[in-house]
């Protein structure tokens, strides 16, 4: 990537480092933020292929599987790299297109992938497979030396757990438990929630503790408290007792002025009265 940023004029290289990096820290946490930010990187260098393929991964995290598509055809265009090929097969299924994910699994691009790449086909395709209702068929697919290999890889809890999975999905529980917490086993890093498959197969419920805590919690009455802490209370509650006698004075004093108020009205009407009474008195004198 660095090297790609080079040819950019400086400035403009640091403003859509900047942005990648932005994308890099919050496609995980906020992925509708990430997206917002590769699509500043994109308007600003879009022949630059890292920030295409960034650009699809923010698209892909927000399910927006035929931007995210377009995007790794751009970025494997203008790299011709093969290492995006699963993820492209997996916007296909997303796409609601599984028999084209399972088509570019059979394609020569799939020998060219590192061995974490042709792990990744693999669960694309046991996916696919299983969006088109085949569930033996997945878990064949996933069958593999990859999995029956006790070495442990980053893509190894996630093979097992897919496997898992699909075994409990055709009703073979035994060996799902078996796998799921083969899965757990090698799962150092928190990828899958095989800890969480495996209580809920043995029927072990978690409770949150906060909850816990608010549910077990007595209400406290004042016999309860020790002496400084009913002092306080009793203090509490004349503070309360003064600020509501000061509320009753100020709600009469309220009251006191509306009446003043009235009558200034009522007196005010009457020298209203007056006056006209006047002025018609003057006047019949004058025609008088």
């Amino acid at each position: 990537m660095r090297q790609e940023l080079l040819s950019l004029p400086k400035g403009l290289a640091e403003d859509v480092a900047r942005n990648l990096v932005m994308v890099a820290n919050l496609i995980d946490e906020d992925p509708e933020q990430a997206y917002e930010y590769s699509r500043i990187a994109l308007r600003l260098a879009s022949r630059v292929a890292a920030v295409r393929e960034a650009a699809g991964f923010a698209a892909y995290a927000t399910q927006k599987y035929s931007e995210a598509l377009a995007e790794f055809r751009a970025a494997r265009r203008m790299s011709g790299s093969v290492e995006l090929w699963p993820v492209m097969a997996d916007c296909e299924r997303g796409m609601g297109r599984p028999e084209r994910a399972l088509a570019m699994a059979g394609e020569p691009e799939v020998q060219k992938l590192d061995k974490a790449g042709q792990v990744e086909m693999r669960l694309v395709a046991a996916g696919a497979r299983r969006d088109m209702g085949q569930l033996d068929a997945a878990i064949v697919t996933l069958q593999s030396s990859e999995l029956a290999s006790s070495a442990v890889h980053p893509w190894t809890a996630r093979l097992r757990y897919a496997y898992a999975d699909a075994l409990l999905a055709a009703g073979r529980e035994n060996e799902a438990r078996e796998w799921f917490a083969k899965a757990l086993e090698s799962d150092k890093d928190g990828a899958t929630d095989a800890s969480d498959r495996l209580a809920e197969m043995d029927g072990v419920e978690f409770v949150d503790a906060i909850d816990e805590l608010d549910s077990s919690e007595d209400v406290v009455g004042i016999d309860d408290l020790d002496l400084d802490e009913a002092d306080e209370v009793d203090e509490v509650e004349q503070a309360d007792d003064l600020d509501e006698e000061v509320l009753d004075e100020e709600v009469l004093a309220d009251e006191r002025d509306t009446d003043d108020l009235d009558e200034y009205r009522d007196a005010d009407d009457q020298d209203d009265d007056r006056d006209a009474d006047d002025d018609r008195e003057d006047d019949a004198d004058r025609k008088s």
